[in-house]
């Protein structure tokens, strides 16, 4: 909540952080955290701590987004990846279709 123009909001079964448009999610036991990078982020984010990231099985994977597994993380890990989350969603407005 302290990175610039963050809101929480619900999400089907998780809280959703955004800006213009949503950067993350928290499961709602405070397991693991779902984040937005590009696809070349979340590959070097999996092969640095294959442990802590992975991206998630479908289309929003493929996509780059990625769970955290919170208990396998870092300070600094939950820090670096929120802050490059952030930065994908500022000034990005949802369009559709």
């Amino acid at each position: 909540m302290s990175l610039p123009g963050t809101q929480e909001k619900p999400h089907f079964d998780r809280a959703a952080f955004s800006v213009d448009r949503i950067y993350a999610t928290l499961d709602s036991a405070g397991l693991t955290a779902n984040l937005k990078f590009t696809p070349d982020e979340q590959e070097f984010k999996r092969q640095l701590a294959p442990d802590v990231f992975q991206p998630i099985d479908n289309g929003w994977g493929r996509q780059g987004w990625t769970t955290m597994i919170l208990a396998a993380a870092t300070d600094e890990d939950l820090r670096a990846a929120l802050e490059m989350a952030h930065a994908h969603a500022i000034g990005k407005p949802w369009r559709k279709g």
